[in-house]
């Protein structure tokens, strides 16, 4: 399923059930989440969806949106630092990665190119968190 075809809906219609809305003293985060399934899928930015990859959300809406901002630009700055969304996106359960093979390999492929400058300039673990990724094996993808 081509979950690029979907950029007028939300998540909330998408990847049922709707949400109910966040109790009174949830945290900013959790509203934060739960305003951005309100969120039309093609007005998500590269912060808001490292918050919802980072948060596990809707993995095989939101990862194809994070891999088509990444292969124009790998190292993005989403919110925190260079390369943010692309460890949120790494760093995502392997079951999800499972779903989206093509996402997956094209990605992996950006990553093969990056340069070594670029990642030993990442955060402390990042490159290590890169080479899993790309060496996980084929059934886990």
């Amino acid at each position: 399923m081509d979950h690029l075809q979907h950029l007028d809906r939300a998540l909330d219609e998408l990847d049922p059930p709707r949400w109910t809305p966040p109790a009174p003293d949830a945290t900013h985060l959790v509203r934060k989440v739960h305003e951005l399934r309100r969120v039309r899928l093609g007005e998500l930015g590269p912060a808001d969806l490292r918050t919802l990859i980072s948060q596990q959300v809707a993995l095989p809406y939101v990862l194809p949106l994070a891999v088509r901002l990444l292969l124009e630009e790998p190292l993005l700055d989403a919110y925190f630092y260079e390369g943010d969304l692309l460890l949120a996106a790494v760093n995502a359960p392997a079951s999800a990665w499972a779903l989206l093979p093509d996402p997956g390999a094209r990605l992996r492929a950006v990553i093969t190119t990056l340069p070594e400058a670029a990642v030993a300039d990442l955060p402390r673990g990042a490159a290590e968190e890169l080479a899993r990724f790309v060496a996980r094996p084929e059934s886990l993808r």
